[in-house]
């Protein structure tokens, strides 16, 4: 089989193959250029290289040249995990077994963009793992398997990512053999509730203060790293929100965007309807450091605020309007000239 992939899941995939036994004759990822371009990308050329499986890094997988290449290595399979980008019917008729890929939800929910991401943004308590035959389209293949995973209050992005890898991992273990065989189970997927997910952009991680404490928590867990984080204005300085602490029901109400005050290593700033405590931050070009050791070096005094984000652009963030696209980045841009 051929293996493809750079993001989050790969490596637990291609680790599950290789143990497994799969003669894995080559693993595509992305050159360079593209890695450095891509939130959460894995280096998987040290586990690759360890069981002597070349690696090679591309542009475009669906160019010709790396069509022809893939070809050439006559695979039964091809495994896709951790791999944004489409692959061209060229590349989906190759394998006698077909392309094998995994998206980041129970399908046929959630189709599209980021679908993590978007979970924990909603607040959901369960999104899942599916893996597909690949097909035409975005996330449209026939299901081989599913399994639900949980998002916990204090997940991040990345710890239901590593708990999506291991899905994955674990279904590969579980249909290796009918895979290579070209016997696994197969169903078409049903109609898609609601609509494909957005694409999310690191403007869209500007953070509108107006919302109850555990959306602002929320939208900070779903950004943090590998991804390129919430943020606000505070004093015309970018400023990144990297971690906030779980709200409990009876916070204090503050003004929303409001620094109410600094407690220990945290700083507490308001929301509609409570507050939330905000554990972790970085201005833009700065180093990470703690909430507490930030209002202490800027000499911050309760009353200081985080720039307000108007309607137009908090429903662009959330992406529920489209057309407010320009009108946000408008006023980001504003902000950080401030």
């Amino acid at each position: 089989m051929v293996f493809v992939g750079a993001v989050h899941e790969a490596e637990p995939a291609l680790e599950a193959l290789l143990e497994g036994g799969a003669k894995v004759v080559a693993v595509f990822t992305l050159s360079p250029r593209l890695a450095a371009r891509t939130a959460g990308f894995v280096d998987l050329e040290p586990l690759a290289l360890a069981h002597d499986v070349p690696v090679i890094r591309v542009d475009n997988l669906n160019d010709p040249a790396e069509v022809e290449r893939i070809r050439a290595l006559d695979p039964d399979l091809i495994v896709t995990v951790g791999w944004t980008r489409l692959l061209g019917d060229r590349l989906l008729t190759l394998p006698s077994h077909g392309c094998v890929g995994f998206h980041a939800s129970l399908l046929p929910r959630d189709r599209g963009r980021a679908p993590v991401n978007w979970a924990i943004l909603r607040g959901d308590r369960v999104t899942g793992n599916t893996m597909m035959f690949l097909a035409s389209g975005a996330d449209t293949g026939d299901i081989i398997d599913q399994r639900p995973v949980t998002i916990e209050p204090d997940d991040t992005c990345a710890t239901v990512y590593a708990k999506v890898a291991a899905a994955g991992a674990d279904m590969l273990r579980a249909h290796l053999r009918a895979l290579l065989a070209g016997r696994a189970p197969r169903r078409p997927q049903g109609a898609a509730p609601g609509d494909v997910l957005p694409k999310r952009t690191p403007d869209m991680g500007i953070t509108d203060w107006n919302r109850p404490p555990r959306a602002v928590h929320d939208w900070i867990r779903a950004l943090t790293h590998p991804y390129p984080g919430a943020f606000g204005f505070v004093g015309g300085r970018k400023v990144y929100l990297w971690r906030s602490e779980t709200p409990r029901a009876d916070e204090p109400e503050g003004p929303p965007g409001v620094i109410l005050g600094l407690e220990g290593t945290a700083v507490r700033v308001g929301t509609r309807g409570g507050s939330l405590r905000i554990l972790r931050v970085q201005e833009d070009r700065g180093v990470e450091e703690t909430a507490g050791s930030w209002y202490r070096r800027r000499a911050l005094a309760p009353g200081a605020r985080f720039d307000p984000v108007d309607e137009a652009t908090a429903r662009w963030a959330l992406g529920l309007a489209p057309a407010a696209a320009v009108a946000g980045r408008t006023t980001i841009e504003q902000g950080a000239r401030r």
